[in-house]
Order: structure tokens, then sequence, then C-alpha cells
């Protein structure tokens, strides 16, 4: 049943909803959360689709809430609410409220939000693209109890997540960390199987990618050792190797499909590791409304603790510089020997290390000029 509402408030769209749920036949609502969607019209098809289908897990009213604050004056002066409301089949196994903001009314969301509301019902906001600096502190996010974000619809995904760090409220979530779940769980199951001690470990995946920054940074944080993020073409994450002193532990997923986990002194075995949409994504985080602690740890993190290089990138050597020095001590960690010896002393100080085997190295060169 779909019902179409133009200049049209809150309590009217109540009532409508009542109407609609005794058309249907029945009179008790039987949801468990109200999810707010915060989007555009651009955005609006897919989110809703994906909440819909999260719905037959979690029956839940959703309001969609599009603002159309107008480009002219005369189209900002106008504020009118029109509302589209879909029961039933239409709106998966829930009520779903479509509430477009014009003029004025758009800076305002809350004040209509507020009484669609479900009572006694937990409040989660979701921002599928352009989501606040602060959720907390945003009109509609201080009405939930959790907020859903997305870092990898912004401009700049990895550049995201320190936004998130230094924003971060009980509550807040990220759909780049949900999306790393099943890399988690592999993970940790893998070392119930066989308990070992990490010495190291490398996340390769696509760069830009803010799930491969927070499965680095949650290993750097479970397992204490040094995480090397290894650029790749994708998709998304491809491979996490734990280094070990029997072997390397290497969970590989080259096409986004299945993955393959090889364990020291055990056979290859194949893992379920398919890339999930959006309406799977959302099940997961509506399962748990607490805050999550293990998260909010990883975000915090520095992106800065990880090594990022190219996979074409030689390994260093023993007596290369420390991989927490700048880019430029690793460029100069690259060169070979016997050039790092003729580098100009205006180019390249020379370390402590190197600086007794100048002189060996420039007597070497006058025999060379002799002998010709």
């Amino acid at each position: 049943m779909k019902i179409d509402l133009t200049h049209t408030t809150s309590s009217r769209i109540n009532a409508a909803l009542m109407d609609a749920r005794r058309a249907s036949g029945s009179t008790a609502a039987g949801m468990v959360l109200t999810l707010v969607i915060v989007t555009d019209e651009g955005s609006a098809y897919d989110a809703l689709k994906a909440a819909n289908d999260a719905s037959r897990e979690h029956p839940s009213r959703t309001l969609a809430v599009i603002k159309r604050a107008g480009r002219s004056p005369r189209a900002r002066a106008e504020t009118r609410l029109d509302a589209e409301i879909l029961v039933g089949s239409d709106a998966g196994s829930g009520e779903t409220v479509v509430l477009r903001m014009h003029g004025e009314l758009a800076a305002h969301a809350q004040s209509v939000v507020l009484p669609l509301l479900l009572p006694d019902a937990p409040v989660v906001v979701w921002w599928p693209d352009n989501a606040p600096l602060h959720p907390a502190n945003d009109p509609l996010g201080a009405l939930a109890q959790r907020r859903i974000t997305d870092a990898v619809t912004a401009e700049s995904p990895v550049g995201q997540l320190a936004q998130r760090a230094a924003s971060y409220t009980p509550g807040d979530t990220d759909l780049a960390w949900t999306r790393i779940t099943g890399w988690r769980s592999m993970l940790a199951a893998a070392l119930d199987q066989r308990p070992t001690a990490i010495t190291g470990a490398v996340v390769e995946g696509e760069s830009y990618n803010p799930s491969v920054e927070l499965l680095g940074l949650w290993l750097t944080n479970r397992l204490r050792v040094p995480v090397e993020r290894i650029i790749t073409g994708g998709p998304g994450i491809t491979a996490v190797r734990l280094r070990t002193k029997d072997g390397e532990i290497v969970l590989d997923r080259p096409d986004g499909l299945m993955g393959t986990l090889s364990m020291p002194g055990s056979p290859d075995r194949m893992v379920a590791l398919k890339r999930r949409d959006t309406a799977e994504l959302i099940a997961e985080e509506l399962r748990r409304l607490d805050p999550d602690d293990i998260y909010a740890t990883a975000v915090r993190t520095p992106v800065e603790r990880l090594r990022e290089k190219l996979p074409e990138e030689a390994a260093p050597s023993a007596g290369s510089v420390p991989a927490e020095v700048a880019a430029p001590a690793r460029v100069t960690a690259k060169l070979p020997s016997g050039e790092a010896a003729d580098a100009e002393p205006a180019e390249a100080e020379p370390s402590a290390g190197t600086a007794p085997k100048k002189p060996a190295a420039r007597k070497s060169a006058a025999r060379k000029r002799g002998d010709s």
C-alpha cells in the first residue's frame, strides 16, 4: 500500500499510518526500532532498498529524511512537508515513510521526525553519504542510540577515519568497520586453532579503502606487532599475512568471493569471504545497539602507525633506516650500496654507521683512476 501526502504535518502522517495498519488487518505495530535515514534524492532508492531488506530481520519503522532546501530564494522561502507512506510488501517487514522537507523546514528536520518515532523503542540514524563531522552533535543524531556512517563515500575515505576518531561518541560506528567482520572472525579462529607468537603482520588491499586501514589498526592493537600496509588493485582487502617463527598464516581473497586460509603444517582450505551488500551490513549493525568498544579502540589508533608500501617496493636491507622515519629516508634506503656511496654530500647526509666507509670508497675510486 502506498499513500502520498502533500503539504502535510507529522500528526497527519501518524494518522495515515494508523489507518494503513487497520486496513491491512493489523492493529499492533510489531516493530522493534526506528531507523532514520538521512539522504538525498540520488541515494534514496538504494538506501531504502537496503533498509527494506534489513527489515526482514529487524522489523522497523524507516523514516527517510530528504532535505530539499531549494536553489532560488523563492524556493527557500517556501516551507512544505511532503510524505510518501509505504506499508505491506512495499515496505519489507515494517513501515516506511519518505519525508521530503522543502525550504527552511530542512534545517529543522528533528522537529518533524520526533513525533514519528516509535514509543519506547531504540532509534538508529544512518547517513549513507554526506555524514556530519560530529554525528552525535547533529540534531537528528542526538535522538539516536546508534549512529551509522560510511567513510567509503567521503571525498577522502582514509582521511575520514581521523575525523571519526576525533568526533567519536559511544554509539558511533562505520560501515567500513562492519565490512571486516568476516576477516576478523577468520583470523581470530585461525589463531585459536594454532596458538603461536605473532612477530609481524601484512595487510594487502586497494588504495583509499578505509576497511584496509581499520583491519591493520585492529591487528596493531590486538597483537601489539608492527603491521605493514601493501597497496594492491583490490577488490577491497585481498590478503592478510601473520608472520610466525614456523611460517606465515595467510588469508588470501583475490577475487572478492572465496578466500584461502593457509597455515604452517596444515592443508589449505577454502573459506567464505564474499563481499557483502549494504543490506547485510545494516542488518548486522542493527543486531547490537550497545557501544562498540573494539571499534572505538581501532579507529582512535593513528593511521600513521601502519607502514605503507607498494607491492614492487624491495624489502629493506639490514642497514636501512627504520620505518618510522619519513618518506625521504625510505627512498634513500632503497638505493644500492654503490650509488649511496657516490651520492653528493649536499643531497644526503651520511649516517653514523656509514661515515667510516667513505674514505675506503674514495681510495677504491682513486685506485681505479690510477689503473685506467
